[in-house]
């Protein structure tokens, strides 16, 4: 097994503990994230003159199904990734076109991932939600750090074998 194979498994590892900790703080501590959502849906701390205020869904079954949606979603994600690593692990020693067909749970769980940190956070909550406006509820820049790590290493899996 190559060098860049270990370092492919180990970074999609990576991934999977990081997505499966997102997901496990938000179950272990479900009132402050609800909190998140709420007040990013709720709009109640936006600039008080802003018109995208109108946007707001001040509506608690609402709140409650996006964050359990988010959850579930960061949850799908780390199985994913998990997956990703046992079929690279499994194919550590294969052929390099069986290596690379064995990433195509990495690349499911990098498009689950890109739906919820950059499609739900900073496109719907960043952009929609105005979550930019509020100093308080604001992860936009968690959502991209998160995001931003997991496509850095998706670059990189992604990467053929040199025998192909």
């Amino acid at each position: 097994m190559t060098i860049d194979r270990r370092l492919k498994i180990f970074m999609t590892a990576s991934l999977a503990v990081l997505c499966g900790l997102i997901a496990v703080g938000n179950i272990h501590d479900p009132e402050t994230n609800f909190q998140f959502v709420q007040h990013v849906l709720s709009m109640d701390t936006v600039l008080p003159s802003s018109t995208m205020a109108s946007h707001a869904l001040p509506i608690p079954i609402l709140w409650t199904v996006g964050f359990w949606m988010i959850v579930i979603g960061e949850a799908t994600t780390a199985i994913l990734f998990a997956l990703g690593t046992f079929e690279l692990f499994r194919a550590r020693n294969f052929k390099a076109r069986d290596f690379h067909h064995a990433k195509r749970f990495v690349f499911a769980g990098a498009g689950c991932a890109f739906l919820i940190w950059f499609v739900g956070f900073m496109t719907v909550g960043g952009e929609w939600f105005a979550m930019w406006q509020s100093q308080v509820w604001n992860g936009q820049q968690a959502a991209f750090r998160t995001i931003g790590s997991i496509l850095l290493v998706l670059i990189y899996v992604a990467q053929y074998d040199h025998e192909l």
